[in-house]
């Protein structure tokens, strides 16, 4: 039997390690560190910690790539070990993923008589999240031999060094310390001057190096010591690591120092018990065990893994990017993406990481306000692409699918991440009752972005409506569209939902309301607007059809057909199409119309759902990681369950495929958060209804025999087993839930056995 808490490679591929370098990410939510390979020139190394944006020469504000403390050579007999040289016999590297671990092992023939055995392992700490560490174990097979060990930190290292004609630099070294033991490097970044401190220290077990040597080589630190094994002897080094900001400390040289001091101190072993603890933890109750099909199983850790790994609940001034701390695609920005897809995971498996990344949005709440004013709005409009401030920071200009120079108009016209938001703080409420985070942040957002939607809706006086014109829906294909249907509904819905809210706050917490009213300078008039608008903007919802406009003048467009598909099953330009017109035909990026339903299932009829469903799935094209999860789920609420299997599986394997060909720029975060979401919410059946209630309406695919998992809800964790003969419930409390149309009383503690009548 596979071992399915591990994802592993087995071959020696260089050209693979840019790629790698994404799939064997560590990272703990502070800190991310790519899946670097010590032994390769071949590489794009990323060391990142949330939070560290610098713009500099850069187009925009973006993530900054800190120096690199990776760097490891080791020598035999005065010959470099180079995999790209070497020949290697027995690769392997993997990524054990239930305690965080990267792992690996090969021999390399360094000159022929002269066979060298290395086995490594890397963790990032997930107990004290300034921690990092290597182990390698080095045995010299065919004689006895003199091993150097080089131990650098590279403060060489530049943003998107995959692409030279991008290349920036956010950082200069300011200084380099011997801390005997060990070596510590301190950059500044170049606009906001914030300070980096990273140490290492190698380390032999057992044995002492014959010689140990700082260096200062310019740019780079060096730490090196040699040792002679004999034939079949293992050298045993340690590495350990430490980093510390002036984000957080306000001397990061100092607690730098001490960290590496007190981790040497601690021991490896002990270090890496208590993380392995927390991961164990961690998926004791969020892991999502499916019988019947063990690359379903596998992928799904995959995904789970490396989303948890991006999260950090210490510091309410930092989300999750589109990349993850994975790499430098989407220049490290926060979109729309982390509160649509990724929140959920985090609401219903770890809600206190949920609050955190809301409380992002409330700290760069001035960042939106100002967002609005120069846009000639009041209230707040929220970045399409945010970094540290929330101040708007998508680039002006990108490249299209030929590759040829496009305006990129996203950040000024998609501007429904404001409503989205919105959306995903009503989630967050109802699923944990936070009224503290509710009524003194939540709210505060809530009708802010209330404010900014006033001005920039148009009401046309001939026909008595509100529009929302010139905008870009979650379509991207489709740019200076009116009256998207999802960004005007929404906005329906963040008016109708904030007025419901006011009431509420009136009735129950009038000293909060009269402070954030106060503050805000709202009125009877500003409410009494909202309403107007709430009740007449225009929706493209027409009684002959159940098939929605996505926009005016949608139908009108030109057709067509998608009829082939590339290896991993994706959908291929048709023939004949123009790709710089797209604008012009009806073929879609992602689901739009889709995605609303998705969102409010309970406002549309199951007709609905399935009509729309059918329409727009055979015109998407699923360029968007963001895709096949959400078709998925729609894919089993309609009944299309062969091509909702398919799609699940498409979403799993985004990144371990590379099915949008670009997972050496990061991980797809909110792919990885999809494929949770198809999981629960679309296998498991999970949904809230108009009365509060947890639903649970599972599906299994007839080639799985059981998927198991749990969701806290209203401060309880309520775990379901099912299987094709019946699903398994319980719950830490007493709570009413909805099993098909079965309404259930659950006992704390007490499983509930629903057998499932076919």
């Amino acid at each position: 039997m596979k071992d399915l808490w591990e994802f592993s490679v087995k071959d020696y591929i260089k050209e693979d390690n840019y790629k790698n370098g994404t799939l064997f990410n560590l990272a703990n939510g502070y800190m991310g560190m790519r899946g670097y390979n010590e032994f390769s020139f071949y590489n794009n190394p990323g060391n990142y910690i949330a939070g560290i944006f610098d713009r500099s020469t850069a187009q925009v504000t973006e993530l900054v790539n800190l120096p690199n403390p990776l760097l490891m050579n080791i020598y035999v007999n005065g010959q470099k070990i180079d995999l790209d040289i070497n020949n290697v016999i027995d690769y392997q590297r993997s990524l054990d993923m239930r305690n965080g671990i990267l792992k690996a092992a090969f021999i390399v023939e360094v000159q022929k008589g002269l066979r060298v055995q290395i086995e490594s392992e890397r963790f990032v700490s997930r107990k004290n999240f300034h921690r990092w560490a290597c182990r390698y174990s080095v045995t010299a097979l065919d004689s006895e031999a003199f091993f150097v060990f080089e131990s650098i930190i590279d403060g060489g290292t530049v943003n998107s060094g995959h692409n030279p004609k991008e290349l920036s630099g956010h950082y200069k070294v300011y200084s380099v310390q011997d801390l005997k033991p060990g070596v510590m490097m301190v950059a500044i970044t170049n606009d906001k001057k914030i300070e980096i401190a990273q140490a290492s220290c190698i380390i032999l077990k057992e044995k002492k190096f014959s010689r140990l040597k700082f260096n200062d080589l310019q740019c780079r630190v060096q730490q090196a010591g040699d040792v002679i094994a004999a034939k079949g002897e293992t050298i045993v080094i340690y590495k350990f690591g430490a980093v510390y900001s002036s984000r957080e400390s306000s001397s990061a040289s100092t607690d730098c120092k001490r960290e590496i001091e007190a981790f040497i101190a601690d021991g490896y072993e002990a270090e890496l018990e208590k993380h392995s603890e927390i991961w164990q933890g961690f998926w004791n109750s969020s892991d999502i065990k499916i019988q019947g099909n063990e690359e379903a199983q596998k992928a799904l850790r995959f995904n789970i893994f490396h989303l948890s790994s991006c999260a950090y609940d210490k510091d309410p001034t930092v989300s999750i990017g589109a990349k993850g701390l994975h790499g430098e695609g989407y220049k490290g920005h926060v979109f729309w993406d982390t509160e649509i897809f990724m929140l959920p995971f985090f609401i219903y498996t770890q809600p206190q990481v949920a609050k955190a990344l809301l409380m992002y949005r409330y700290n760069t709440l001035d960042g939106a306000r100002r967002n609005a004013f120069m846009n000639g709005f009041s209230g707040a409009q929220y970045a399409w692409e945010s970094a540290d401030d929330g101040l708007e920071t998508t680039p002006k200009w990108g490249y299209d699918y030929n590759n040829k120079p496009v305006r990129i108009w996203t950040g000024e016209i998609e501007v429904h991440i404001s409503s989205d938001i919105v959306f995903s703080i009503f989630e967050y409420y109802r699923a944990t009752e936070d009224k503290d985070f509710m009524f003194k942040y939540g709210s505060e957002i809530i009708f802010e972005v209330c404010r900014f939607w006033t001005g920039r809706a148009v009401y046309n006086k001939n026909k008595d409506i509100w529009e929302i014109n010139s905008v870009i829906g979650p379509d991207e294909f489709h740019e200076h569209v009116d009256n998207n249907f999802y960004t005007n509904y929404l906005v329906k819905w963040t008016f109708s939902k904030a007025l419901e809210l006011r009431e509420k706050m009136k009735n129950e917490y009038p000293v909060e309301l009269n402070r954030i009213e106060n503050y805000l300078c709202l009125t009877e008039k500003d409410y009494a607007i909202w309403k107007n608008i709430s009740d007449k903007i225009l929706i493209n919802k027409q009684k002959e059809t159940d098939i929605i406009e996505q926009f005016e003048g949608y139908f009108d467009l030109k057709e067509y057909e998608i009829t082939s598909v590339d290896e991993n099953g994706m959908p291929q330009w048709p023939k004949g199409l123009n790709l710089s017109e797209l604008n012009s035909t009806k073929l879609i990026k992602q689901p739009d119309v889709i995605m609303l339903m998705l969102m409010m299932p309970q406002e549309f009829s199951e007709q609905e759902l399935k009509a729309n469903y059918e329409y727009y799935e055979k015109r998407t094209m699923h360029k968007s990681s963001l895709s096949p999860s959400m078709y998925s789920i729609m894919g089993m609420k309609v009944g299309d369950t062969h091509n909702a299997f398919s799609y699940f599986m498409k979403c799993i394997n985004t990144d371990i495929k590379d099915n949008q060909g670009n997972s050496l720029l990061g991980l797809h975060a909110a792919s990885s958060a999809g494929a949770w979401q198809t999981a629960v919410y679309g296998f498991g059946g999970f949904s809230i209804d108009s009365q509060d209630r947890a639903c649970f309406s599972p599906w299994l695919a007839p080639d799985l025999q059981s998927i198991e998992f749990s969701v806290v809800y209203k401060n309880s964790r309520i775990k379901v087993f099912y299987d094709h003969k019946k699903v398994v419930i319980t719950s830490e409390r007493d709570m009413q839930v909805k099993v098909y149309s079965e309404v259930i009383l659950l006992k704390s503690g007490i499983e509930c056995e629903v057998r499932i009548n076919k």
